[in-house]
């Protein structure tokens, strides 16, 4: 092939929106001419790259709009340092089928367990095969909530939220809220039920919710009502897996084997 037909054919690519066969064609095309491939297998693996290329530049598209604070990865995740949480299950919810069901996923547990952690993990899975994901604080969350119904575009953001497959609801139960975000997040969980997955995390036991929500047990009561209904619930009982280096540098101190010698 010409340097003039490369050229031609690189732009014609280019313009059709295929920069990976653009970017490898020649070289791919050297390779097939040793290894006497046919024109079609050429073209099948051509196509192979440029399809892997898209989706890798779709999944990294999906990440940065899902608004995850950091990427965390299951198999990052030290099931040793809570024993009490069960992996199985865990692992079960990575195969996204709680997803396709609607269903919610609500763990609960002090801070450091690893709660955020495993619902980024659990919605970068989704990001993974091309659903529509969105990572959240609760305090930001009600205040975008707060600021549509004020604008009169709560029905808008609403169907927003109803359009994506996953909604991951971070540290709910840190900020108390008053009875209008108490009633927003109700309309919110109602609006989604059955309609889009929900991931909450919370620090916050399930009996105390009423004062989560403003003192109001009956709008708590229908919360947990809707988002308990179809979910898998996780009570997470471990000690702060941030605090565990920090535990082991204050036992390192007590030793008197590692203490400094008196003055």
């Amino acid at each position: 092939m010409s340097e003039s037909e490369s050229e031609r054919l690189r732009s014609q690519l280019k313009r059709l929106g295929l920069a990976t066969m653009a970017a490898h064609f020649e070289e791919a095309a050297l390779l097939a001419a040793k290894s006497e491939l046919s024109y079609t297998a050429f073209l099948a693996r051509l196509a192979d790259e440029e399809l892997a290329s898209k989706h890798d530049r779709g999944v990294s598209l999906r990440l940065r709009k899902a608004g995850f604070p950091a990427l965390k990865t299951l198999e990052q995740f030290d099931f040793r340092f809570q024993p009490t949480l069960p992996a199985a299950r865990i692992r079960e919810l990575a195969s996204l089928g709680f997803v396709e069901r609607k269903e919610n996923v609500v763990l609960v547990g002090r801070p450091g367990v690893g709660k955020t952690h495993l619902a980024t993990a659990l919605a970068m899975k989704a990001c993974q095969v091309s659903q529509r994901v969105q990572f959240v604080p609760a305090p930001l969350l009600l205040d975008q909530l707060l600021a549509a119904a004020v604008t009169h575009g709560l029905a808008k953001q609403l169907e927003a939220y109803g359009r994506l497959q996953l909604l991951v609801v971070d540290e709910l139960g840190y900020l108390p809220m008053d009875s209008q975000r108490a009633t927003l997040f109700f309309q919110l969980i109602s609006h989604l039920y059955t309609r889009t997955a929900v991931i909450v995390t919370s620090n916050v036991a399930f009996e105390s919710w009423g004062r989560v929500f403003g003192g109001d047990e009956m709008i708590a009561a229908a919360i947990l009502d809707r988002l308990l209904h179809y979910s898998h619930v996780f009570l997470i009982t471990g000690p702060s897996y941030r605090m565990k280096d920090k535990q082991a540098m204050l036992g390192e101190q007590s030793d008197p084997a590692v203490r400094p010698p008196a003055a």
